[in-house]
């Protein structure tokens, strides 16, 4: 075994040029000032590049204590002069996320197995596999090349995950479920735990066995102390590219499709399926056998009833039209007073003011 130094992140994020050239931008002003790291506005300093998305925040960064300012170029005048530099980008969320992660400590890199790892000996881990203290690879496991298992990590017996994959302390894999390539679990993930299944017979809830499995595409992230559960026969699954928060619920045999974000405690009852590119804000609840189409913006606390048409952008307790709901929760605020108006003309005493 080999003593792996921790990884440390770069001291220094670089000058404004260098920074140019990797996000594809253009700095106006000084392309010498240098900065060493990343800072929203209020907490800025002369060392820090902070960052800002629309006109109101651009103003704001100016007068802050930053360095320079990272922003859309769309919001850049031509041949205005400005209090401070500016790396003007195509799209600042997107370069403030490579930014990001040249700050971020680079991952451990294997091969290394922890002396107190239990990987049975059919298991099979690719080239350079890192594996940390206490992580327990099961009978006929397959750990891709490159793959990092952070203390705790359990991957069950005959399960798979791909190459460059990332499990966080504690992170679940359970037996026979399938993880893609670069997927990473946050602490306390499970992945393929029992469905919950059951059944009333002779007025006695019977477990229903869950012999199904989880499959999570290529790219997926989820959360910490999210659950995906195993299907009851078949497979639950997650598509390619999409991000899962924390405390999430996934019932089994649902089906999520690819690119799609679903924010904290969101709860999906069984055989849910959700299509690509949809956007579900946090604590949204579904019913169970409902389709969600491709596209679709959910607003947060919602209930999901009932399907969903692609596109469609809906909120509130049954799930609605956005607009919809907006305008029935003005007539909502105004039943007070209608109800006193209604009140005293039945009581034949005339309008009340």
């Amino acid at each position: 075994m080999t003593n792996h130094p921790a990884p440390k992140a770069p001291d220094v994020l670089g000058t404004l040029a260098q920074l140019a050239e990797r996000t594809g931008g253009q700095v106006i002003g000084d392309p010498s000032v240098v900065v060493e790291r990343i800072a929203a506005v209020d907490d800025a300093d002369p060392a820090t590049l902070t960052f800002a998305v629309d006109e109101r925040y651009l103003k704001t960064a100016l007068g802050s204590r930053a360095a320079a300012v990272l922003t859309d170029a769309a919001l850049v005048g031509a041949g205005e002069t400005y209090p401070k530099p500016l790396l003007a980008v195509p799209s600042a969320r997107a370069a403030l996320a490579a930014l990001l992660a040249a700050l971020e400590p680079p991952r451990p890199k294997g091969p290394f197995v922890h002396p107190s790892a239990a990987i049975h000996p059919s298991a099979s881990l690719g080239e350079g596999v890192w594996i940390g203290p206490h992580v327990a690879v099961g009978p006929g496991a397959r750990v891709g090349a490159r793959s990092v298992l952070h203390a705790g990590v359990a991957v069950g017996a005959a399960a798979a995950l791909g190459e460059d994959c990332l499990f966080h302390p504690r992170a679940y894999l359970a037996d026979r479920c399938v993880a893609g390539n670069r997927v990473v679990l946050q602490s306390g993930a499970v992945i393929g735990s029992d469905g919950f299944g059951w059944a009333f017979v002779d007025g006695r809830a019977m477990k229903i066995p869950q012999v199904g499995i989880v499959e999570l595409g290529d790219d997926v992230e989820v959360g910490a102390n999210t659950c995906i559960d195993r299907a009851q026969t078949g497979v639950t699954s997650v598509g390619a590219g999409t991000k899962i928060d924390n405390l999430c619920q996934i019932g089994h045999n649902s089906r999520i499709g690819r690119d799609t974000v679903i924010a904290a405690l969101a709860g999906l009852a069984g055989t849910t399926e959700i299509g690509d590119n949809v956007l579900v804000a946090g604590s949204v609840l579904f019913k169970g056998h409902v389709k969600i189409g491709n596209r679709v913006v959910i607003g947060g606390a919602s209930h999901i009833w009932g399907d969903v048409p692609d596109g469609a952008f809906v909120t509130g307790q049954p799930a609605q039209n956005h607009r919809d709901h907006v305008r029935l929760q003005a007539y909502l605020r105004r039943l007070p007073k209608l109800y006193a108006r209604v009140d005293a003309l039945e009581k034949g005493g005339g309008e009340k003011s």
